[in-house]
C-alpha cells in the first residue's frame, strides 16, 4: 500500500477495518483540522461523481492542506488484499472540527457513543464510537468507528451466552438496537431511522420476558427466571456502563436447560456406571487384588515416571501372570525409548507431547504464536582463532544457557542450527503472554552470557556476543515431513521475519530485536526502543522493529535504569521526526543520542542511512 510517509494512522486503520466485520470505517480528525480515514467501499458509490475502480473493497481518505493552503480530499482506492488501484482527488471544504461526532465528543470530553443514523457517505445504519485524545490538557482530536447495525448484530450472533439464548442490545426505551438472532429491528423512514421496540417483535419469547421483568428493586441490574412454552427461562436485564455515555441495556434471555441439562443427563449415567464399578470393584478386590492390582499399581506408578521423563531406571515388575509380565517388558522398552527420544528432541518439547497426549500425525494447523531466533556474532571468524576442544566447550555452554532458559519460559527449541538457535512459545501447549515469555528469556539469555563472559575473560578467553530476533505471527505448526521421519516444527513468513530480524542486529549494533507485532502483544510492559522499520524478502510492505533493552515489573536485572531511559525518550524523539520526514531534525536529534551516549551504534548507523554522517 503507498501512504505517505507521515500517515501511520491509516495502516493502523486499515487493518482495523480490514480484520473486523462490525468496523466499517476507522478515521481520526485532529484539531488542526486535517482529517484521515480508512473505510470499507463499493463499487457503485460514487466518489467526486466518479466510481472507484473495479475490485475496490477499501479506501484510505486524507483531508490535507496543498502547497497552497487548499484543502484536498484524497482517496487512495485498494483490493481485499490492501493492493492499491487508484487515487483520485479534489479541493474540499470539510471541517471534521464542524462535524456532531468530534464536537459533542469533545464537548463531552469523553468516550461518546452516537444514536443510531444513517451514515451519509455508506448508505447504511448505524451508530459512532467516538474519543478524544489530548496532550497536556489540549484537546488534540478525535478518533472514531463507525459500526453498522447489522454487524453490531452478527457479533452478537457470534457470542452467545449458550446455544439457546438470544442477546439484545436496548436503548433507555427499550427499543431494539442490536439482537443476536439478526432480526431486523429498524427502519430508514427518509434519512430517519426508527428502532421497533422490543415489546414489537414477531417473537413472543422476548417480548413477554421483557413485559414481565419487575418494576421494584434495583432496576440498574434484573436477573429473574420467566416460564413459556413449558420451558423455564433465565433473563437478565443490565445497564451498561455510564462511562460509555450512552444509556443502554443487555437484555439475554437464556434456556435453563442450556445449563443444567447436560448436568442432569451425565448425573443419571454417572449413577449407573457408579453402581456397575462399585459391585466390579468389590469383586475383583476381593479375588484378584494381591494378584493382579499390586503390579498394575507398580506398572502405573512407572507410566508416570515416565510421564514426568524421571531420569532414574525404575526397576522392572515381575508377574506370574503373563499379560501383566508382557505390559512390563512393553513399559520398560518405552522408558528406554522415551529416554533415547529426548537425548536427540528438546526436553520441553518432550513433555508436552506427553502431557497433552497428541498423536504423532503429519499434518499441522494455523497458530498464533512467537518465534525466537539467536546466533553467535563472527562466530566464522572466531573458529579460525580459537582452538576447536575449546570453542566447542564454550558454544555447548552457551547452547545449555539458551535451552534451560527457553525451557524454565515454557517454550519450545525447535532445531539447533550450527551456533544458532531456533525456538518459539504458543505450541503445542497454548499460552496466552508467549509474547511476553520469549521476551523475558531472550533478556535472561542477555543477562546469563554476560556472566559467562566475565567468568570467560578471568580464564583468558575472548567473550562470545549472541543476538536475538522475536516476532510474533501467524505461522503453520506441526509434525512435517515423512511417516519415516518427521519434525515438529513451524513454518511460514514470521518464521523469515523473526530470522531476519536476528540478522538485522548486525547492521544496527543491537542485541535484541523485536517486531512492532511482539511489543503490541506486550504492551507497556517492554522497555524498548524504535529503530527504523525494515523490509523482509516476499513482503510488500516494512516492518518497524524495536531493540528490546529492559522490562518493568518483571525482575530487579531487568528493570532499565535512569540512562537507559534517557537513551530510548532520546532515540524515541529522532525516530518520530524521521518518520514525519523531517530528515533535518531527524539528524540533529541522532546526534544529540550521540553527545549523550557516543557509543551509540543505532544513532551512528542512522545518521549514516540519513547521509548526515
Amino acid at each position: 500500500m503507498l501512504f505517505r510517509s507521515s500517515d501511520v494512522a491509516i495502516p493502523y486503520f486499515q487493518s482495523m477495518v480490514l480484520h473486523s466485520d462490525t468496523i466499517v470505517s476507522a478515521y481520526v480528525g485532529l484539531s488542526d483540522g486535517s482529517f484521515r480515514q480508512s473505510r470499507r467501499m463499493d463499487t457503485d458509490q460514487r466518489v467526486f461523481n466518479e466510481f472507484p475502480p473495479k475490485g475496490t473493497a477499501f479506501a484510505a481518505r486524507h483531508v490535507l492542506p496543498d502547497n497552497q493552503g487548499r484543502l484536498i480530499d484524497s482517496y487512495t482506492y485498494l483490493d481485499a488484499q490492501g493492493k492499491e488501484l487508484g487515487t483520485a482527488s479534489a479541493p474540499t471544504f470539510y471541517d471534521p472540527r464542524t462535524r456532531g461526532w468530534y464536537r459533542n465528543t469533545v464537548r463531552l470530553g469523553g468516550l461518546r457513543i452516537t444514536d443510531p443514523d444513517v451514515f451519509a457517505a455508506l448508505g447504511l445504519i448505524g451508530f459512532t464510537v467516538a474519543q478524544p485524545f489530548s496532550d497536556k490538557g489540549d484537546v488534540r482530536g478525535v478518533v472514531a468507528i463507525d459500526i453498522t447495525l447489522d454487524g453490531f448484530s452478527s457479533y452478537l450472533a457470534q457470542r452467545k451466552v449458550s446455544p439457546g439464548s438470544l442477546t439484545f442490545i436496548l436503548d433507555a426505551e427499550g427499543r431494539v438496537v442490536a439482537s443476536s438472532d439478526r432480526t431486523r429491528s429498524y427502519a430508514n423512514d427518509e434519512g430517519r431511522v426508527e428502532l421497533r421496540h422490543i415489546s414489537s417483535l414477531d417473537k413472543e419469547l422476548p417480548s413477554a420476558a421483557f413485559s414481565s421483568r419487575p418494576r421494584d428493586g434495583d432496576r440498574s441490574s434484573l436477573l429473574y427466571t420467566y416460564h413459556h412454552g413449558g420451558k423455564e427461562y433465565l433473563v437478565s436485564l443490565t445497564d451498561m456502563p455510564a462511562d460509555l455515555g450512552k444509556r443502554w441495556q443487555f437484555f439475554v434471555v437464556s434456556p435453563v436447560d442450556d445449563f443444567t441439562g447436560a448436568f442432569n443427563r451425565n448425573n443419571q449415567r454417572l449413577l449407573l456406571i457408579g453402581v456397575a464399578a462399585i459391585v466390579l470393584q468389590v469383586i475383583i478386590i476381593y479375588f484378584l487384588s494381591s494378584i493382579i492390582s499390586r503390579p498394575l499399581e507398580r506398572l502405573a506408578g512407572n507410566v508416570d515416571h515416565i510421564r514426568e521423563l524421571d531420569a532414574h531406571q525404575q526397576p522392572s515388575i515381575s508377574s506370574a501372570i503373563r499379560e501383566i509380565s508382557s505390559l512390563s517388558r512393553a513399559i520398560d522398552m518405552l522408558d528406554n525409548a522415551v529416554k533415547s527420544f529426548s537425548a536427540f528432541v528438546p526436553v520441553g518439547l518432550v513433555r508436552q507431547l506427553l502431557e497433552s497426549e497428541q498423536k504423532l500425525e503429519l499434518g499441522g494447523h494455523s497458530r498464533f504464536l512467537t518465534i525466537f531466533f539467536s546466533d553467535l556474532e563472527a562466530f566464522s571468524t572466531l573458529s579460525e582463532q580459537v582452538p576447536s576442544q575449546d570453542l566447542v566447550l564454550r558454544v555447548s555452554a552457551y547452547l545449555e544457557l539458551v535451552t534451560k532458559v527457553v525451557d524454565s519460559e515454557q517454550g519450545t527449541i525447535d532445531k539447533f542450527i550450527g551456533d544458532g538457535v531456533m525456538a518459539f512459545w504458543g505450541a503445542p501447549a497454548l499460552l496466552e503472554d508467549h509474547a511476553w515469555r520469549s521476551c523475558i528469556a531472550a533478556l535472561r539469555i542477555r543477562h546469563g552470557m554476560e556472566e559467562l563472559n566475565a567468568r570467560w575473560r578471568e580464564e583468558g578467553h575472548k567473550p562470545l556476543r549472541v543476538r536475538m530476533g522475536i516476532h510474533s505471527d501467524a505461522v503453520l505448526v506441526g509434525n512435517i515431513g515423512s511417516l519415516e521421519r518427521m519434525s515438529y516444527t513451524v513454518m511460514g513468513d514470521g518464521v523469515n521475519v523473526a530470522s531476519r530480524l536476528e540478522g538485522v542486529n548486525k547492521d544496527y549494533g543491537t542485541q535484541i530485536c523485536i517486531s512492532h507485532s511482539v511489543y503490541k502483544e506486550t504492551g507497556e510492559r517492554l522497555c524498548v526502543r524504535p529503530i527504523e522499520e525494515v523490509t523482509v524478502k516476499g513482503r510488500r510492505s516494512s516492518i518497524p522493529i524495536y531493540e528490546l533493552m529492559g522490562a518493568y515489573g518483571s525482575e530487579p536485572q531487568f528493570e532499565p535504569p535512569p540512562e537507559t531511559l534517557q537513551l530510548c525518550k532520546l532515540t524515541r524523539l529522532a525516530y518520530e521526526a524521521m518518520v514525519a520526514g523531517d530528515h533535518k531534525l531527524a539528524a540533529d536529534r541522532y546526534r544529540d543520542v550521540l553527545k549523550a551516549f557516543p557509543a551509540d551504534p543505532v544513532a551512528t548507523g542512522m545518521l549514516k542511512r540519513l547521509g548526515a554522517a
